[in-house]
């Protein structure tokens, strides 16, 4: 855990050299820590490195985190499936909802955002390669939600968020990239608060950045990998 401040300064430098090859302007792509799995104390020192925002999939886990970081004021971010029964807590913990993929969702997210808190920013998880076991709507789908979530005060549509075929070639990822950069610049001309495309991770976030990215997800790359 010692490493993660080095670790973290390496991240950032390959994240701009990334910024940079693709004539992106500096500082323009977020990274969001995955921190699922990891203990708070890990999460601790990537903050006091300078990490802001973190990512989880598992809510109860989450919560304990959430909990115990209040201290450091940090922006928390859910990128797991989300189950009906979740979305209160969701709602009411996290300030950004990364895997929106249904009405239902959309609908119980607004409700029971409470009203103290700023709207709740939301990103559309798109199947770009419309895996029959991945959560996501196809792309066709994603006007639709669209409509629905800037229907509701208390959410903010962000953005979408992808994750490409695991076993994909180069030339196949750089291909959903870029199908994904394209559905993004679509949905932004419409909504004028649409500035995020939540895509890349540690094996693929240089290539991810090269086709548009405006936020990658990086576990491993940052904390290591997972034991277990």
């Amino acid at each position: 855990m010692s490493d993660i401040k080095k670790q973290y300064k390496h991240l950032l430098t390959q994240i701009r050299s990334a910024e940079n090859a693709a004539k992106k302007p500096a500082n323009s792509v977020t990274l969001l820590a995955v921190s699922k799995t990891r203990p708070v104390e890990t999460l601790r020192l990537a903050a006091e490195a300078g990490q802001n925002c973190f990512g989880e999939n598992y809510l109860q886990e989450a919560l304990i985190k959430i909990n115990a970081l209040t201290d450091l004021n940090l922006e928390w971010h859910f990128i797991g499936p989300i189950q009906s029964n979740k979305t209160k807590d969701i709602a009411t913990h996290f300030d950004w909802v990364h895997s929106v993929d249904r009405d239902k969702i959309i609908q119980r997210l607004a409700s029971q955002r409470p009203a103290k808190l700023s709207p709740l920013n939301i990103c559309i998880q798109v199947n770009i390669d419309n895996e029959p076991n991945k959560s996501g709507v196809d792309s066709q789908q994603i006007m639709t939600l669209a409509a629905q979530i800037t229907q509701q005060e208390r959410l903010c549509l962000r953005g979408l968020m992808i994750i490409p075929t695991a076993a994909a070639s180069e030339m196949q990822q750089r291909s959903s990239f870029q199908q994904a950069h394209q559905l993004f610049t679509e949905l932004a001309i419409r909504y004028d608060t649409v500035d995020t495309l939540s895509m890349g991770m540690s094996a693929d976030m240089a290539l991810a950045i090269a086709e548009g990215s405006t936020l990658v997800r990086i576990g491993t790359g940052l904390f290591g990998k997972r034991s277990g």
